[in-house]
């Protein structure tokens, strides 16, 4: 089994810099290293068929066609039938009471039951037994129902926080994080460490500093001290032969190294 994330979580480590907190739409013109790696985070997990209507031409995304691409389940090819569908809101009229239609990237749009602003992403559930004519019908439903009724992951969303401790205290989950870890080469070493049952886990990686510089940086945070802010502080790449590892980097790194153990102890 792999790892498959809900959010990805940007904390700005810059006092500095000021960053709106949230879930991130991507509709701001003003950028900082922050917002460019948000804005190529949501590209690179929306459809390949919905990001000409939904990412209009920026320079953050200049060179995001270089990347490779995802290819996560809800990035489907026009061909393949599956009862759940991303699609956008199109702009066309329709009486009140009668729904909305969607692009959902297949040889016709889609009716849906919500009337919703054109321009804006939905999650549709086909209906099996949709008439025969010019359009397809369907529902809108969340974006957690593709996982929770059929076990698809379905991508994950984008959250910015403004300092370091808003990671937690904004927690897109009503319970909050059971269980967190700090990584560093200070830390423990991993092949070591036996990781505790959990439901939602977050994972902190750091700049080419590491974490320290952005919890000095907090002045919310009266303790700087890493170890007492996670439940784990753990080195996931020991021995290392690199006097530093680049975030992208470590990342691929921490998520290999905690996968057995992620996914016997965890639920999400």
């Amino acid at each position: 089994n792999g790892i498959n994330a809900e959010y990805g979580v940007i904390f700005n480590d810059n006092p500095a810099v000021k960053v709106k907190g949230g879930v991130f739409e991507g509709v701001t013109k003003k950028t900082n290293a922050n917002i460019v790696l948000a804005r190529i985070l949501q590209y690179l997990e929306t459809p390949q068929y919905l990001r000409k209507a939904l990412f209009p031409h920026h320079p953050d995304l200049k060179f995001a066609g270089l990347l490779n691409p995802l290819d996560c389940p809800h990035h489907m090819r026009a061909h393949e039938q599956y009862p759940f569908r991303e699609g956008v809101v199109v702009k066309r009229p329709l009486k009140k009471g009668k729904g909305s239609f969607v692009d959902c990237g297949i040889d016709k749009e889609v009716q849906i039951d919500k009337e919703l602003t054109a321009g804006m992403r939905v999650t549709v559930k086909m209906n099996t037994e949709s008439p025969g004519g010019k359009y397809y019908t369907g529902t809108a439903v969340s974006p957690d129902a593709p996982r929770k009724e059929l076990g698809t992951y379905w991508g994950y969303r984008v959250r910015l926080a403004d300092t370091f401790s808003a990671t937690f205290t904004e927690c897109s989950y009503k319970e909050g994080y059971d269980l967190t870890i700090g990584t560093s080469d200070k830390g423990d070493d991993i092949d070591t460490t036996k990781i505790r049952h959990f439901r939602h886990v977050l994972i902190f990686l750091g700049g080419l500093q590491g974490l320290e510089p952005a919890i000095e940086s907090d002045e919310s945070l009266k303790e700087t001290d890493p170890r007492t802010l996670f439940d784990y502080y753990l080195n996931t790449c020991p021995s290392q032969g690199s006097r530093t590892i680049r975030t992208e980097e470590a990342l691929m790194i921490t998520l290999t190294a905690l996968r057995q153990q992620l996914s016997s102890n965890g639920m999400d």
